[in-house]
């Protein structure tokens, strides 16, 4: 029986990921603002980046973030977009269009909703 071995990114197999980054390759430019930020999570999920998108950190893992990274990176997305409303309203709509993108394209890499963004 043979078992055959499938890249994972976060909880998505890397066709996915890479289907997703090639799907937003080919829509017409300019990107949106969100669109963008998708770009920017998938492409340091599958390590093309190493700082982390929302908190800059280093990637944790040697060929991209470890899954435990992605989660973090979600959550602190997440909580940007919850803090948001301590901005003046113009930097306000800027940062959640900003975050929602990162937070949208991190939590379907990690798994908390299965429609790709």
């Amino acid at each position: 029986m043979t078992t055959e071995n499938t890249a994972v990114v976060g909880v998505r197999s890397a066709e996915e990921v890479f289907a997703a980054l090639e799907g937003l390759d080919a829509r017409c430019r300019p990107l949106t603002e969100y669109e963008q930020r998708l770009l920017e999570a998938y492409r340091w999920a599958v390590g093309a980046r190493t700082a982390a998108p929302v908190t800059a950190a280093a990637t944790a893992g040697p060929w991209g973030p470890c899954r435990a990274q992605m989660l973090a990176e979600c959550q602190a997305a997440a909580v940007a977009i919850r803090t948001g409303a301590d901005r003046t309203e113009t930097a306000r709509a800027v940062d959640a269009e900003r975050m929602l993108g990162l937070y949208t394209a991190l939590a379907w890499l990690c798994g908390h909703h299965d429609d790709r963004p």
